[in-house]
């Protein structure tokens, strides 16, 4: 994300009063879309709702086999095809209907964000899809084109905010050369697995830690199942996705790659759960990220 971003505003409405049942989801005075997500037993509400009475997309989400799954398809009319795919499909057990406050999509939008959508959920990879083929892009004049791609930018904006990463890529980030000579604003950060000779090089960048390219990373996960199961989750994706990529007895980073916080991209160097501001330490140095954050706020106290 560059630093010259600005802010949004999603604007998130719990029409049952709380997140876990219906909800809807739109960025006031900036986008025309409208997002709907419910429960597969809420069905019968839904029903009444006019918004599912538009063309638009829609999403099916659920498990199958013991794996998370999803179907992404288009419609004239989302109320009808929801009732269709009760009836069919049984395996879903929430919906998310993409639809439009504004102008209503047409069916050629419709169907062009839905091949925009089965095409980036099979390049990302991040959950199955239940689709059986991937229709072909359908082509639009040079302006609907520009104006879809836009509503769709804004969808992959509002998704992550219900906890739907499906389309995600805020994590995957180009190959970044670190600085020999770190000052102030670019210090960097190692840890190592002394055992393997593994040692990961990473930085503070856009609020996010950035695990350099290059870095190496255990072979295989080695923690413990149970409350840091997401970690290992995130270890297989990103072994699936090419981040991680095999060499001889461990692995290393093919592009460099920012987390959320120190302690998962501790987890995926080490291959298990660990606890990342004591994990990482200043390049050069024995002090750890705990105690160099520590420095920080201080420094920001004395400046107020």
């Amino acid at each position: 994300m560059s630093s010259t971003s600005k802010g949004r505003s999603i604007e998130l409405f719990f029409v049952d009063g709380h997140p876990q049942g219906m909800k809807t989801a739109t960025i006031p005075f900036q986008w025309t879309g409208h997002v709907l997500v419910i429960n597969r037993t809420q069905l019968p509400k839904t029903m009444l709702r006019p918004e599912i009475e538009r063309p638009g997309v829609y999403l099916l989400v659920g498990e199958k086999d013991d794996r998370p799954l999803l179907y992404i398809g288009e419609t004239d009319d989302v109320k009808a095809r929801l009732k269709n795919h009760a009836a069919k499909k049984d395996w879903w057990s929430e919906a998310i209907c993409i639809t439009s406050n504004g102008e209503p999509l047409n069916k050629a939008h419709a169907r062009y964000l839905e091949s925009r959508l089965i095409s980036d959920a099979l390049r990302l990879r991040k959950i199955s899809l239940d689709n059986e083929q991937s229709p072909p892009e359908r082509t639009l004049s040079e302006a609907a084109r520009a104006h879809m791609d836009d509503f769709l930018e804004n969808t992959y904006l509002v998704l992550p905010a219900l906890r739907y990463d499906f389309f995600s890529e805020s994590r995957r980030l180009p190959s970044v050369e670190l600085p020999e000579e770190t000052g102030d604003h670019a210090v960097s950060f190692v840890t190592k697995v002394p055992e393997l000779e593994i040692q990961a090089r990473a930085m503070l960048l856009d609020e996010q830690f950035v695990v350099q390219a290059g870095s190496g990373a255990r072979l295989n996960w080695i923690g413990a199942e149970g409350g840091h199961s997401s970690y290992q989750s995130l270890f297989n994706d990103l072994v699936d996705q090419g981040v991680l990529t095999e060499k001889g007895d461990h692995r290393v980073f093919s592009d460099s790659y920012g987390f959320s916080s120190t302690s998962a991209a501790g987890a995926i160097v080490k291959g298990r759960a660990t606890a990342g501001p004591t994990t990482w330490k200043v390049e050069g140095t024995k002090q750890t990220y705990k105690d160099w954050e520590a420095d920080q706020l201080d420094a920001v106290s004395e400046e107020e």
